[in-house]
């Protein structure tokens, strides 16, 4: 198979391998809610679990879960045709590998909502929680009271706990729309070559 192939999936494959070893290892050495700090009060690991979406968003109940899950199997399958779509057709090799970050992160969540039920004896097939680790309370506040809706209120930067999945998705995602001018400008068609793989400044 072409490098161009080969190597989107070599880095989709080793953010999920990396995910679920964290994972892996949180869930097997601490317990819900135990911190370990890093950066002192500034960035540690905190065990959390949740059933929704990434950072910790929820989506209504067992039917909702169950919702969630079956829709991320489809968005995964989809994301990944797109990323063949891409590679096939020669895109910019920055956009493809966002995409495969995408792809890595969107498949890493849906292993811990498919079988971490069943590998953990918690919950039926679709019904497990996602891991979450990462969190960074880099520094918190109140908004004045003249600030709109939240005025009065305690903040905190940044609140959601995460994990490597959800990261991997949030990089790409943003590089797609910082750099999508770039990576969608109009392209003079090239003569395909053996040796071409795809489209590269």
């Amino acid at each position: 198979m072409k490098a161009a192939y080969t190597r989107p999936f070599i880095i989709a494959a080793l953010v999920i391998i990396a995910d679920q070893i964290i994972k892996v290892w949180v869930h097997s050495h601490m317990t819900m809610g135990q911190e370990i700090h890093f950066l002192g009060s500034k960035g540690m690991l905190r065990y959390t679990e949740n059933n929704g979406m990434a950072f910790g968003m929820e989506f209504g109940g067992d039917w909702g879960k169950l919702f969630l899950t079956l829709f991320r199997i489809g968005a995964v399958i989809a994301i990944a045709w797109g990323l063949v779509h891409l590679i096939k057709h020669k895109y910019h090799r920055g956009l493809i590998i966002n995409v495969a970050l995408i792809f890595a992160g969107a498949l890493g969540n849906i292993i811990d909502s498919t079988f971490y039920g069943i590998i953990y004896h918690y919950a039926p097939l679709f019904h497990g929680r996602v891991v979450d680790m990462f969190y960074f309370p880099l520094f918190s506040g109140n908004f004045p009271h003249w600030f709109p809706f939240w005025g009065g209120e305690d903040f905190e930067f940044f609140r959601p706990i995460f994990n490597l999945a959800d990261a991997s998705i949030s990089v790409g995602v943003i590089m797609i729309l910082i750099k999508q001018k770039h990576y969608f400008k109009h392209q003079t068609a090239e003569a395909t070559t053996p040796n071409s793989e795809v489209v590269e400044e």
